[in-house]
């Protein structure tokens, strides 16, 4: 029978422990038992966490172990990554998920969130142990994760079943505590299917209480709409796990205030009476007055359509004996009244005890008036003329208030967070009727991420103790900070332990060097450096963030990665041609050879291509532009560049002025790296777009969880491998094995060998070579020399690159990236600037920021333009200067 459901045992409040083994495991504070399956929404499942841990809805992140490893968490942010995580249990009748956040359930803010949930919640657990599910538990230092990172791990689905509890009665002396049966299972333990009851139960805590809480045990998340009821709470006592029922007062929050209440008591309009019939259904905090159930109702904008919005907004205001709680709350109502009646409106008295307003066009009768009132500590309306006399003409000039805007703005972020302001701008024009400005969309959208996410200002305070952290939780990695004499922030350098492991153990030494801008407030780069694994993937190293790139921040990133990696060996530098970085790299790394990016220079060689063109035409140059950076022989890059220069003439002086020795195979003395044609920095540049609304310190934790993953994910993968060699370079292998049959091998010694087909090919077997050199080029023997094993009895595997092993490449991805105890952001209100220790940088455009069209290459010969009239270089007739001949 294929499972249907899979419990999530859902810890929070305790802390995590690393142990000596780098494995983790989770102590203290209590489990609650969740039940999903396949059509769990994960927005549904963490407002439910959310209410249920009374946890703050925005700050929650959830995470999970990978099946057998306790040393890597897994990121929960979206419905694909909880799918993934339910398949990846396929095994297990329960998994382990570890929930973070700050304190503080807001149930007005979320009480729009109280659709269907789509998740059933079984009995909370508060283990006395860590538990012994699929997904082991773990320890640490308390920790939290990012909350916008997106998980990145595939597995397969299988059986298990629920865990369904029996009817537990509680008792009515205690009205909340009872102990639990003997008989009931703890959630790592489960019953037969036949012993799951199919008819629904019954937990009712108090006989007083009118209303039980009913469960389908079959039914599925989609089920329960409606239907969602808290259940009883397990807590530990001496005696062992109890059950703690829902006390009186919070059932009290829960009813629906009666008809008569919800009717204001003063003489009103029509339209007020049709207000407190519209609020009969609606659920009431407060039983004092109906207008809190308006406020709240205003309040909730999330996941409300435009056009109802606007309707909630026209019955804000219902006339005289209206209360609220502050006089903040009266203007933000009037204003969202103002605009769905489509006038506008001035406040003459405004001051926290009073507020009068008047319909902004000259004689209109509409007033307002409103003043605390001591005797009920409301802010209560006292006057108020609904009619207009104007005809609201005004209205078509309306500019809407900075708050109201950001409100607006930070709700629709919510849903989509990589709206652009066009659009923004676009949708409120349409759903409210007000014509924004580009600049006024992106300054609300400025301050909408940061109610959403955090200050962004502050989050750089939190950078050295977030590098702490880090550092604590990786030992031996180099994470360093630098600032200013000013506190401004200037660099920051990460490399893990594990990437210096995995590139001393397992990768050619080849770096790729690349910077792409943050996209952020404040302009800062990202530097890189990348090495190539063993399948042709790349391996980060290390990167820094700095606050402009320059010459002066590229040769103390250099500096930093030197301290870090072996100088041993000869390294192989690799960046772009314009970036100028070839000086630096050499008198940083004295032995370093630096080679210019293939894709860097095949893409100025497009760009630069001028006419006329000639023989096989335009498209044939970037062919033989990238035929002369393969040739292995000085003839073949000759006969290359031929090819250009019958094309065109420009084209070929162009290859010849950007030093061929630094990006040829033919001339460049380090090792080869041609071989990459794409853009290295790619993979960077996707995940920079992912968190480019994110403060600094969010960033760097969102990219360290990148890189943790891919770690994770690559070395899972390549435990499957059946072959010796990487995937990718077993295949290059089998081709050149195909190739080596019908040539003819001749001894000349017991390792000197002579191939003949077309034409002869001399390979030496003791020093790994051939003469048509692509042996040496690529570390994978070529078909001359597999020629010659197959005619000698030799193993080919024997004779390849230590770096395209699989065991080579498990060694390349052994070392794991732990994740560090989170950062707590302050609300931006609350900062001081005394008390910030390290201030964001300077707002200023990078000098040598990168353009999204990459200039020419300097250096490169443009076509010129001669005058048709004094045969002059330089201008055209149009422009022409001489003097004009007279006609005879």
């Amino acid at each position: 029978m294929a499972r249907t459901k899979l419990i999530l045992i859902c810890q929070s409040g305790g802390e995590f422990v690393i142990k000596d083994d780098g494995s983790m495991s989770y102590t203290g504070g209590e489990a609650h038992a969740v039940d999903i399956n396949l059509e769990t929404v994960f927005d549904d499942l963490k407002f439910k966490l959310a209410e249920m841990l009374n946890l703050e809805y925005k700050s929650i992140s959830m995470k999970y172990f990978l099946p057998g490893n306790t040393r890597t968490l897994i990121t929960l942010s979206n419905d694909k990554d909880l799918k993934r995580m339910y398949e990846f249990h396929g095994k297990s009748v329960t998994a382990d998920v570890f929930v973070m956040g700050k304190a503080g359930f807001d149930s007005e803010a979320l009480s729009t969130q109280r659709r269907a949930c789509g998740i059933k919640l079984a009995e909370s657990v508060t283990p006395v142990a860590a538990s012994t599910t699929s997904a082991t538990a773990l320890h640490s230092s308390p920790l939290t994760t990012p909350t916008d990172v997106k998980s990145a791990v595939g597995s397969a689905a299988a059986n298990a079943i629920p865990v369904v509890p029996a009817p537990l009665p509680l008792s009515k002396q205690t009205g909340s505590v009872m102990s639990v049966e003997e008989r009931t299972k703890s959630p790592s333990r489960v019953d037969a299917p036949s012993s799951i009851p199919s008819d629904p139960v019954t937990v009712t805590a108090d006989a007083n209480v009118h209303s039980s809480n009913e469960f389908d045990m079959n039914a599925t998340p989609a089920d329960t709409v409606k239907k969602r009821r808290r259940t009883a709470a397990w807590k530990i006592g001496a005696d062992g796990p109890t059950i703690v029922a829902v006390t009186d007062h919070v059932r009290e929050k829960r009813k629906v205030m009666p008809r008569k209440k919800n009717i204001l008591s003063h003489n009103t309009t029509a339209e007020t009476d049709d207000v407190g019939q519209k609020q009969d259904t609606l659920p009431c905090k407060d039983s004092s007055t109906s207008s809190d159930h308006i406020q709240d109702t205003l309040g909730q904008s999330n996941d409300v359509p435009p056009e109802k919005l606007v309707t909630l907004w026209k019955d804000g205001i219902t006339g005289v004996g209206q209360e609220f709680k502050s006089v903040k709350e009266f203007r933000d109502a009037l204003q969202k009244y103002a605009i769905a009646h489509r006038f506008m409106y001035r406040l003459k008295k405004n001051d926290t005890n009073r507020a009068s307003g008047r319909c902004i066009a000259e004689g209109c009768s509409w007033r307002i008036h409103a003043s605390w009132d001591s005797s009920v500590q409301r802010f209560r309306i006292k006057n108020m003329n609904k009619i207009h006399t104007c005809g609201r003409e005004f209205w078509k000039s309306y500019h809407p208030t900075k708050s109201w805007l950001v409100s607006i703005i930070k709700d629709r972020l919510l849903d989509s967070p990589h709206l652009k302001p066009k659009e923004l701008a676009n949708g409120i024009l349409q759903d409210f009727g007000i014509a924004v400005n580009y600049t006024q969309v992106w300054r609300g959208i400025e301050d909408a991420r940061e109610l959403l996410l955090g200050s962004y200002r502050e989050a750089y305070n939190q950078l050295p103790r977030f590098c702490e952290k880090m550092a604590e939780a990786n030992p031996g990695s180099n994470i360093t900070l630098f600032t200013g004499d000013d506190r401004r922030f200037q660099r920051l350098f990460v490399c893990f332990h594990a990437s210096i492991r995995g590139f001393q153990n397992g990768c050619r030494p080849i770096i790729f060097l690349d910077a792409t801008s943050l996209k952020s407030k404040y302009h800062e780069t990202f530097l890189a450096a990348t090495a190539w694994d063993g399948d042709d993937g790349v391996f980060p190293v290390a990167f820094a963030i700095v606050d402009v790139e320059n010459d002066d921040n590229w040769r103390w990133f250099l500096e930093q990665l030197r301290s870090v990696v072996s100088t041993s060996q000869s390294l192989t530098f690799v960046s772009d041609r314009e970036k100028g970085l070839k000086k630096s790299v050499i008198e940083v790394f004295e032995n370093a050879h630096h080679g210019y990016s293939l894709h860097r220079l095949l893409e100025s060689f497009k760009k630069n291509l001028k006419g006329p063109f000639h023989g096989d035409g335009k498209g044939s140059l970037p062919i033989n532009f990238v035929a002369a950076a393969h040739a292995v022989r000085l003839d073949g890059f000759k006969t290359s560049t031929d090819q250009i220069r019958r094309v065109s003439s420009q084209a070929y002086d162009w290859v010849l002025q950007i030093e061929p020795e630094c990006w040829t195979n033919a001339l460049f003395k380090g090792e080869h790296y041609n071989h990459v044609t794409y853009d290295v920095a790619e993979t960077y540049i996707k995940w920079i777009e992912e968190v480019r609304e994110l403060p600094i310190a969010r960033k760097i934790e969102v990219l360290s969880c990148k890189l943790m993953e891919l770690i994770n994910t690559r070395r899972t993968d390549s435990s499957r491998w059946p072959t010796k060699l990487t995937p990718s370079k077993e295949e290059k292998l089998r081709q050149e094995t195909l190739q080596a049959y019908g040539l003819k091998v001749l001894f000349s010694s017991d390792t000197l060998f002579e191939v003949h087909k077309d034409s002869i090919n001399v390979v030496d077997i003791d020093k790994w070579d051939c003469s048509c050199l692509k042996w040496k080029a690529t570390g994978l023997p070529c078909c001359h020399a597999i020629a010659v094993f197959n005619c000698t009895g030799r193993n080919v595997y024997d004779y390849c690159s230590r770096y395209y092993k699989a065991n080579n490449f498990q060694l390349t991805y052994s070392e794991s990236i732990n994740p560090s105890a989170p950062f707590q952001p302050l609300d931006s209100d609350t900062i001081d600037l005394e008390t910030l220790h390290v201030l964001p940088p300077c707002i200023s455009k990078p000098q040598n920021q990168e353009k999204k069209n990459q200039t020419r290459t300097k250096g490169v010969i443009t076509r010129t333009v001669t005058c048709a009239r004094c045969k002059e270089v330089g201008h055209n007739k149009a422009t022409c200067k001489a003097p004009t001949t007279p006609t005879p």
